[in-house]
């Protein structure tokens, strides 16, 4: 089966080795699992191949630090090898509110790792953007360079929806999905400004289109996987065949936009391990005794109960400020109570 973050991860470690040898082409045809669109566009683009594989690490990531005290976590697999799993193979996986929160947070970081490698120039194929400026504000003049996030996201629309080209449901919602992680970007762009003048007088203001924090994009991003809204999968017959599209499922709700995301699907209880869903199960998992909320150890056990053990940890302590310009701290070792589920 195919699995998107596994082709890119192999991206990134090929990329990784195109950085440090500066002359070895990348291989474009030795990445498994490439289609042949995705194949084409790496040997036309093959300078921003790591920026596009690092931005999924981006992406999982995000997501790991979104969910960290959810049933699914966005687990990692063999330490340094970080996978969403079986979640984003459209094979396998159900079409449910965790699918699609992968596919727009991976989708969000390629976009955002690209642009912000043409900004600082790591890509020489793309830079500035120049076409967004509009004049300038009362106080300040358009300068620096303001990050252009159309050509992120047209590379990561052009790679990450090559394989979403089938008339069913699941392409549907993914390339919907995708795009709604694409445009979290543009949604939370803002103006950065830097001052000019005599000991930071700020006589005159340069300022430029900037890319938040990512942090900033996977905060919205989990607000609208909490409101995510249900279809349903219609067919209709076209002059291509059948197709599949969605509809929304519930008529007294605010129908989702091109912002939202979208699933038909119903997420497993993520309890236990099942392969064919994608679940790690939540065994030895780390829970909160005194949280009643899912990061808690009644919901995230899922009623198994837990463990506890102590733990010693060696922790700065007892800090003094010395003039100047150095602190002094002690070591201390405390114990703490760590509670597993069952």
């Amino acid at each position: 089966k195919l699995k998107v973050c596994e082709d890119l991860w192999m991206s990134l470690a090929v990329g990784h080795q195109y950085s440090s040898m500066g002359t070895q082409p990348i291989l474009c045809g030795s990445i498994p699992g490439l289609v042949p669109k995705q194949l084409r566009f790496c040997r036309n683009y093959v300078e921003i191949m790591p920026s596009v594989a690092e931005g999924v690490k981006i992406g999982i990531q995000e997501c790991q630090h979104q969910f960290r005290g959810r049933r699914w976590n966005c687990t990692t697999i063999n330490d340094n090898l970080a996978i969403f799993g079986p979640v984003l193979d459209k094979e396998s996986a159900l079409a449910t509110r965790e699918s699609a929160f992968v596919h727009a947070i991976a989708s969000a970081g390629v976009a955002f790792a690209v642009t912000r490698a043409c900004a600082d120039g790591s890509a020489t194929i793309c830079g500035c953007d120049t076409r967004h400026k509009g004049p300038p504000g009362e106080g300040w003049k358009w300068g620096g360079c303001s990050e252009d996030v159309d050509f992120g996201s047209m590379v990561s629309r052009e790679f990450a929806d090559a394989r979403e080209n089938r008339p069913d449901a699941r392409s549907a919602m993914n390339r919907h999905n995708n795009e709604a992680g694409r445009m979290s970007l543009n949604e939370n762009m803002f103006l950065k400004c830097k001052c000019h003048g005599l000991s930071g007088s700020c006589e005159v203001k340069t300022c430029w289109w900037s890319q938040p924090d990512f942090r900033i994009i996977g905060d919205y991003m989990k607000d609208k996987y909490d409101s995510a809204s249900e279809m349903v999968v219609e067919k209709h017959k076209e002059s291509r065949g059948w197709v599949e599209t969605l509809r929304p499922k519930y008529n007294y709700f605010k129908p989702p936009t091109e912002r939202d995301l979208v699933y038909y699907e119903m997420s497993p209880n993520f309890c236990d391990p099942n392969p064919e869903t994608g679940s790690f199960g939540t065994r030895d998992r780390i829970c909160n005794l005194t949280s009643h909320g899912i990061d808690g150890c009644d919901l995230l056990c899922c009623g198994r109960g837990h463990n506890t053990r102590t733990e010693k940890r060696k922790e700065k302590c007892h800090c003094i400020f010395h003039w100047c310009c150095y602190v002094s701290c002690q070591e201390c070792v405390r114990i703490y109570d760590v509670h597993t589920c069952k």
